[in-house]
């Protein structure tokens, strides 16, 4: 599969999203609720609000983060 590198950010931050707030959401569930029949249908109503939150904030976050952090700290390789 061959995707311009300008679309990098973009899916790296959507895939970081969808991971983690389906990681979160089912974590808050259970510890909120524990294991109960509509565990599934709550993660799904759950993990699209988190989702929808977490993908603006997490590229908005990587790009603050790539160009005013990580832009000034100077990287090496020990060889």
């Amino acid at each position: 599969m061959r995707i311009h590198a300008k679309f990098y950010r973009l899916i790296f931050t959507g895939l970081m999203a969808l991971l983690m707030s389906l990681i979160i959401s089912a974590a808050l569930i259970l510890l909120k609720n524990g294991w109960t029949s509509d565990f599934f249908t709550n993660l799904l109503h759950s993990w699209t609000t988190a989702f929808v939150v977490a993908w603006p904030a997490a590229y908005i976050c990587a790009y603050v983060i790539q160009e005013h952090v990580l832009s000034r700290i100077e990287f090496h390789r020990d060889e």
